[in-house]
């Protein structure tokens, strides 16, 4: 199924959390934290201001985000647990650095 959000409405699938410590500590489900990094999977057309132009919305599909923890609304769709939230609840983009590595 298609999915299109309106506005300045953006669909979010959470990206799990490691499920141990560091030091290899298995966490259980019951103390997990949901995750409050996600993939943006869609995004709607943007915002309009007060002269009724369209703005633009700053994330893409494909990016790396975090969001409150209490932020958006949770649907289910196709069988997946996603979130619908505006894109004023995100808090910033994740990008990925390539990390270069200089021989001893």
């Amino acid at each position: 199924m298609a999915f299109r959000p309106l506005h300045d409405r953006i669909l979010v699938r959470r990206i799990e959390a490691e499920e141990k410590t560091a030091g290899g500590i298995i966490i259980p489900d019951t103390a997990k934290e949901k995750p409050q990094e996600g993939e943006v999977l869609a995004v709607g057309p943007g915002a309009r201001d007060d002269t009724g132009k369209l703005t633009e919305l700053d994330v893409r599909v494909g990016d790396r985000i975090l969001f409150g923890k209490w932020s958006g609304t949770e649907i289910r769709l196709d069988g997946q647990d996603l979130l619908i939230m505006k894109e004023s609840d995100v808090m910033g983009v994740i990008e990925q650095v390539a990390q270069v590595r200089k021989a001893a």
